[in-house]
């Protein structure tokens, strides 16, 4: 899902924001990407939406204070970064990746070790596949990110074993980007610190994870949507029917990219996915040329786009309290457990977007709610249950 045009005058503005209060706030308690970019766009900067946090977690029904990321761990944060001979991108800045600004749940920031120049002013192709990879499977990702290269074609992956490692390895020398779970400092697995240390210096690593962070499992869904979301297209080249690299084509239909899969025999596990990609329309990927035909040999068309108006900062128009408890009333009856859209949130509960914005940001700072790829959202299991 495309990001709101509302969201796009925000590039400029907080490419000139404090890097520590941008830091502060996407670092705090419960603040992922879409709730960093409400609370910017509902209290007018990254500082006066720091200062909102703690009363709007409260009228969400948080007990406990909550945990603001403060200002010296975001500069003992941003120094020890530096050490590293990495930098912080901050969304709108002319390093940030550009395709990336177009989805829409961006990171705030990027930490990144290396080269930029990698993807800028140049198509950009993510190969993903299964860390269980066959030979052949390794050599076709590897012969595709190797052609792929030699078209001008940088290549987006995710570090991990198997697909991914023949990916990166057969994009070195053209440009190659690694998407990490982890902080910039945590190499994972570990037996690729060599193709690690390989990428910093041609090409990129790139997170969203804060310095130091181990990988876990809720920070790989978060790394597949960057990997799809800095990408023209998707090409899947194994993948079994519970691989990770489904859920990456997942994030590239809901951002409007190109899924391309490899087929395989239906008697190899590993091609269960990638052949059920096809069935579901996925263009049948045997070389690069397939993806050429479908895009082409022209630049994409924001390398031409403009910001459009630009955002202006402004004091922050909270509804009448009244209001919002009668929004809350109705938004609180429509959600459960299973995830429902926002869009369809708004139609049935008849509410202004921006008021409906406010009493969502109220539960997610909570610790209640949770968002959901499609612009969705649910309750957290406790909080359904307390309804049934």
């Amino acid at each position: 899902m495309p990001q709101p045009e509302s969201w796009r005058g925000l590039r400029k503005f907080l490419a000139n924001e404090s890097l520590v209060d941008v830091l502060r706030l996407i670092r705090s308690e419960n603040v992922g990407p879409v709730t960093f970019f409400n609370l910017v766009r509902q209290f007018g900067a990254a500082k006066t939406a720091l200062d909102a946090i703690p009363d709007l977690a409260q009228r969400g029904g948080k007990r406990a204070p909550v945990l603001c990321y403060t200002a010296k761990d975001a500069e003992r944060e941003i120094e020890a970064t530096e050490k590293l001979g990495a930098r912080m991108v901050r969304f709108g800045e002319e390093e940030y990746p550009p395709l990336l600004t177009q989805i829409y749940d961006p990171p705030p920031i990027l930490t990144v070790l290396g080269f930029p120049h990698v993807w800028q002013k140049r198509r950009t192709l993510a190969i993903v596949g299964s860390r269980n990879a066959s030979a052949n499977g390794y050599q076709i990702a590897k012969k595709l990110a190797l052609d792929a290269g030699s078209r001008d074609i940088a290549v987006v992956s995710g570090l991990a074993r198997g697909i991914d490692t023949a990916a990166h390895a057969g994009s070195l020398a053209s440009g190659t980007v690694a998407v990490m779970a982890s902080g910039i400092n945590h190499v994972y697995p570990p037996e690729n610190k060599a193709l690690y240390d390989s990428i910093t210096a041609q090409g990129a690593v790139v997170t969203e994870q804060p310095l130091g962070m181990a990988p876990h499992a809720r920070s790989f869904p978060g790394r597949n949507r960057i990997i799809s979301g800095m990408s023209q297209g998707v090409v899947v080249v194994e993948a079994s029917l519970k691989s990770g690299s489904l859920i990456t084509a997942r994030f590239a239909l809901d951002q409007d990219r190109e899924v391309f899969a490899v087929p395989g025999s239906p008697m190899d596990p590993r091609c269960k996915g990638t052949n059920g990609l096809i069935k579901q329309g996925a263009t049948v990927c045997e070389s690069i040329e397939d993806v050429m035909a479908v895009l082409g040999n022209s630049m994409p068309l924001f390398m031409g786009e403009k910001d459009g108006a630009a955002y202006e900062t402004r004091e922050p128009s909270l509804p009448l309290e009244s209001e919002l408890t009668e929004a809350r009333k109705l938004v609180h009856s429509k959600l459960g457990y299973s995830p429902v859209s926002v869009d369809t949130l708004l139609t049935q509960c008849q509410l202004t977007s921006n008021l409906l914005s406010l009493v969502l940001l109220e539960l997610e700072l909570a610790g209640r709610l949770t968002r959901h790829t499609g612009h969705k959202v649910s309750l957290k299991a406790e909080e359904a249950e307390l309804l049934a």
